[in-house]
């Protein structure tokens, strides 16, 4: 079981109500394993959500947030260890790095960024770490099929889902991570 899993999400506060609770589920089932939280640093969205759920569950909580956006998504004062950096490209290689294992939810194009970067690093031999896509009510679909679709155009590899793990419960993640 790895002890610290980076995980990237929404920021919004505008995001499914489902959403908010799968993110609150994965906080605590986290927490209640002595698995370290690394995430965004932001208050906000499903960020702020599984942030808080963790710290309410007596877990550890480890936020990198850029100077920039520490106004803008709201840094989050109130978790274990936050570390304020001048650039994205800081913020993601630190999550990338103390991270043993990502897992992705629901998000928009930063989320997005951060899952391909992930996955492509994966593929280049980067890093083995396991990447989890928590597909709360079919959220990466239509993503999955690009995915496929990019496999029949032979632009990658038939058997790119081997670099990824898709997941429609907390409770296939946290066997995942094992």
């Amino acid at each position: 079981m790895p002890k610290s899993v980076t995980v990237y999400c929404s920021s919004s506060n505008h995001s499914p109500k489902q959403y908010f609770e799968a993110a609150s589920e994965l906080g605590r089932s986290l927490a209640e394993r002595d698995i370290s939280l690394v995430f965004g640093g932001g208050n906000v969205g499903l960020m702020g959500c599984i942030a808080n759920a963790v710290m309410q569950n007596g877990g550890t909580v480890r936020g990198i947030i850029p100077r920039f956006l520490e106004e803008k998504e709201i840094a989050h004062y109130d978790i274990t260890e936050l570390h304020i950096v001048e650039t994205m490209h800081e913020r993601k290689m630190k999550l990338a790095e103390w991270a043993d294992a990502f897992i992705v939810l629901p998000g928009g194009f930063g989320t997005l960024d951060e899952l391909v970067e992930v996955i492509t690093w994966r593929n280049l031999g980067h890093h083995d770490k396991t990447i989890s896509l928590f597909n709360i009510d079919g959220f990466w679909n239509p993503l999955l099929q690009f995915f496929d679709l990019l496999a029949a155009q032979n632009l990658v590899k038939p058997d790119h889902s081997k670099l990824y793990r898709v997941c429609n419960t907390v409770e296939e993640i946290i066997e995942n991570l094992g």
